[in-house]
């Protein structure tokens, strides 16, 4: 790769010239990770200025893994007949949040599969649940692919879904579900999942109702680099349109326990340059989130150099990457360390990118602080 070509689309780049697909293919098909890192870093830091990087506490609850579709890609669903599908009891739920809430989370990621038998009236109740116990409780739910499946199930319109769950209280979106917004893609992994459109579709109508959501993408499977850029190009579209999208997040696929075993994992060295070449060109969405769920702990924490403004959840509780064989976890002290060491001061964030008020965030340090405490005593016993 000419080394001239990428200085120069770099430099146009920290410029203020908005990266075009072209220059996008071009960079991540370079091994000149180094010097894209260093501007994304550049972007980075220019878009964030602050002392701090944030970092969120949530749960990640997935209320049922019934689903409907057949994803080769994915080592967490069951199928509807299965004798190993589940939907979980509403007091086994709310124990969840309630645990969430106690080591201070304020927010909690509700997602599960494409249940056949669930209206709609069934997933308002189970909002109301939450929201009536807690009340202070973010409930970031239901991915675009679960929201359309609600549109065929109950034969209404996106729009009347989606505000009929937001005034039962729902109060963000999550971006699960995209992989890459590229339908030759789609079908080629996914069997009677929601295609790229309609995947942007219900993120369009939910922008337009007030909401906010994130976006993400799955990639190291059988995507070209083009179609990657092709993704991030769509999702930029949206954002001029509607401003809606609060962070992007982006991982590699994790192969193991899947249909899909055979494809070979993708790096951290492709997973960083990605991550820094999505930050170059997704120039409207303010934060980038790193993925130490999927890249471990050294790596998630290098996301902060290359592009990433945020270490993004404590996660208390992950279940659909961890079927796949992945096992990072890391405790809240560890990922205030990877920020500190950075030389940022670490502060707590709600879904919004607010920060969280500094007398509940020290009371959610020890919360956690004596959690591991008391594990640590299980462990040893």
């Amino acid at each position: 790769m000419n080394d001239s070509r990428i200085r120069s689309i770099l430099d146009r780049t920290l410029a203020g010239e908005r990266l075009g697909d072209d220059d996008a293919l071009t960079l991540l098909k370079s091994n000149q990770l180094a010097a894209i890192g260093s501007a994304a870093d550049q972007v980075s830091r220019r878009m964030h200025p602050e002392t701090y990087r944030t970092y969120n506490i949530d749960r990640n609850i997935n209320y049922t893994n019934v689903c409907t579709a057949v994803c080769n890609f994915c080592a967490f669903y069951r199928g509807p007949k299965s004798d190993e599908g589940y939907v979980l009891p509403r007091h086994v739920l709310l124990k969840k949040v309630e645990e969430t809430v106690e080591l201070g989370g304020n927010q909690i990621l509700l997602q599960g599969g494409l249940h056949p038998k669930y209206k709609l009236d069934w997933y308002e109740e189970m909002l109301g649940d939450i929201k009536s116990h807690f009340p202070e409780i973010n409930i970031h739910g239901f991915s675009p692919p679960e929201l359309h499946h609600f549109t065929k199930v109950n034969k209404l319109t996106i729009e009347e879904v989606l505000s009929r769950l937001k005034a039962a209280g729902l109060g963000s979106v999550p971006g699960g579900g995209a992989e890459i917004l590229n339908d030759r893609v789609r079908a080629e992994i996914t069997r009677g999942k929601v295609m790229t459109d309609d995947w942007l579709g219900v993120m369009r109508a939910w922008h337009r109702l007030g909401g906010v959501s994130s976006a993400t993408m799955m990639f190291g499977h059988v995507e070209t680099l083009a179609e990657r850029v092709e993704h991030l190009r769509r999702l930029r579209e949206v954002q001029d349109e509607t401003g809606g999208f609060t962070a992007f997040i982006c991982w590699t696929f994790q192969p193991e326990n899947t249909e899909m075993s055979e494809v070979p994992k993708t790096g951290s060295f492709e997973y960083l340059k990605m991550l820094a070449v999505s930050r170059l060109y997704l120039d409207n969405i303010p934060n980038l989130q790193s993925s130490w769920v999927t890249q471990g702990l050294k790596i998630g924490q290098m996301a902060l150099m290359f592009g990433a403004n945020d270490m993004g959840s404590l996660m208390i509780e992950e279940n659909v990457v961890a079927e796949a064989g992945t096992v990072h976890f890391l405790s809240l002290q560890q990922i205030r360390d990877a920020i500190a060491e950075h030389g940022f001061e670490p502060r707590q964030r709600d879904v919004f990118y607010h920060l969280v008020d500094e007398q509940l965030e020290q009371k959610a340090i020890r919360a956690n602080a004596d959690a591991c405490a008391r594990e640590l005593v299980t462990l040893a016993v």
